[in-house]
């Protein structure tokens, strides 16, 4: 599925969204729209620039990161798993189960990931970068999901939503959950909702 294009400007400073962002763990209900769910995930890993150049820094280029949406409750997108495609800024269907209450179950019953709109998942694929840097490569993945779950939360506060970084969660569980391969790693959950 094709999303919207995502757009370059907004009434929101970049220091508006950095002074006014706060783990918000409460959502009040409501959908998210298919625009605002395109412009967080190419927040998170989009491509900006020549060459496959994306939102988010990536130490050597070697973008190690895949992104995820659990999507419960979008105008447009039917509940379940769907995988990020950052070249064509489109969304592909892992499974149509609306995985919110498992998720939130593998992250120690935080209900804020059961109450979101949306959950965006970012995981790695670590042999992307150790091919290249080695046992080093290990911070340089790190930094990675840092940078894309910072954009991800500084996009949300700019589109007037709430969202909060979870690293508390199972790791074995979610990665069964996304029905991940052995190599790829989920690390990071951000739940998505209206404030």
């Amino acid at each position: 599925m094709k999303l919207p294009e995502p757009r370059n400007r907004s009434d929101v400073s970049l220091e508006e969204a950095i002074f006014t962002r706060r783990s918000i763990r409460s959502y009040k209900p409501g959908p998210l729209t298919l625009n605002e769910v395109g412009q967080l995930l190419w927040a998170a890993q989009g491509i900006t620039g020549r060459d496959g150049l994306r939102a988010a820094p990536s130490g050597g280029a070697t973008y190690p990161l895949e992104t995820y949406v659990a999507a419960g409750d979008v105008v447009g997108l039917e509940p379940g798993l769907y995988r990020y495609q950052p070249a064509s800024h489109s969304l592909s269907l892992v499974t149509q189960d609306d995985l919110r209450g498992e998720l939130s179950t593998a992250s120690l019953e935080q209900r804020c990931v059961r109450d979101a709109a949306s959950v965006i998942i970012l995981s790695a694929i670590y042999e992307r970068t150790t091919q290249r840097y080695g046992e080093r490569g290990n911070m340089y993945v790190h930094m990675d999901v840092g940078h894309a779950g910072q954009n991800v939360l500084l996009q949300a506060t700019a589109l007037g939503l709430g969202s909060v970084s979870i690293g508390a969660f199972r790791t074995r569980t979610v990665a069964q959950l996304l029905g991940l391969p052995g190599n790829e790693v989920p690390l990071y959950l951000l739940p998505i909702g209206r404030l």
